[in-house]
């Protein structure tokens, strides 16, 4: 018997950044880009915090990113990932999607993360995140390095490709189905489910959702995954054990400043 599945978008949606965008400064460190994409990127990443992306837009970061990653390693871009996940990723997680995601997976569903991102991006954070399975765009690889093509964009009716391909290979009732956006770009994914919701919408997704009576939700509280272990952990414990943990993170916290305060010094020097 068909079941309901969850699909999610992930920028602005689950996370507050472009993940596309936000290791620009590790692949740099990497010896992957150089200084003024760096600088593009971050550009990039205020133009789409400030106002979502188009669809010109995001024709634009998919050729920009296409063009960029031309030459690149496989197996070093996942290295990069991976090594940088938590630090990168984490503090930009919306507790509020969290919470969701969890409800989801307490009444049976299974969890999708659908994002126009790169795979080696997409799927690492779906896991952080206990999310199921995870459609992203796949770049073309030959000889273990980036061509600069891209074999599949998920994005837009890809997304809705994706999908259905997914709901056949799993046996995921659409109809019944949530799906869960931020941008006017995922209205073909918004559409194709029979529970959509809009999260942080852009103006034209706001628009759309109000004539078609959705729901809207805005998740604005972006936490690290590790604070609110820590935070529901001391939620649990007496008082006294409490604040015992509370003075530890501190001093933790404390520490990692120190250290990284010594090594900047040190570069400098």
């Amino acid at each position: 018997m068909s079941q309901p599945a969850a699909f999610f978008d992930l920028d602005r949606t689950l996370i507050a950044k472009s993940s596309s965008l936000a290791f620009g400064r590790p692949f740099y460190e990497q010896g992957l880009v150089g200084r003024r994409a760096v600088l593009k990127s971050s550009y990039a990443q205020f133009l789409f915090q400030l106002s979502g992306a188009d669809h010109q837009q995001m024709d634009r970061l998919r050729k920009h990113l296409a063009d960029m990653c031309a030459g690149w390693d496989v197996a070093e871009v996942k290295a990069v990932v991976a090594e940088t996940l938590r630090d990168i990723v984490e503090p930009m997680v919306f507790a509020e999607a969290t919470e969701l995601i969890a409800a989801h997976k307490a009444r049976g569903h299974r969890v999708v993360i659908v994002s126009a991102s790169g795979q080696e991006v997409v799927e690492p954070i779906a896991k952080l995140l206990g999310a199921d399975h995870a459609m992203a765009t796949k770049m073309s690889v030959q000889e273990g390095k980036y061509t600069g093509e891209v074999d599949f964009y998920c994005f837009g009716e890809g997304k809705v490709e994706a999908m259905a391909a997914l709901a056949e290979q799993e046996d995921f009732d659409l109809s019944t189905s949530y799906a869960y956006a931020d941008s006017i770009t995922d209205l073909p994914m918004l559409t194709a489910v029979g529970n959509p919701t809009a999260v942080n919408p852009d103006r034209a997704l706001r628009k759309a959702a109000g004539k078609r009576d959705w729901p809207v939700l805005s998740f604005s509280n972006p936490v690290s995954l590790r604070a609110r272990i820590l935070s529901r952990t001391a939620q649990q414990l007496p008082k006294g054990r409490a604040a015992l943990i509370s003075a530890a993170g501190s001093i933790t916290a404390a520490a990692a400043g120190t250290l990284t305060y010594f090594f900047l010094t040190r570069k400098r020097g």
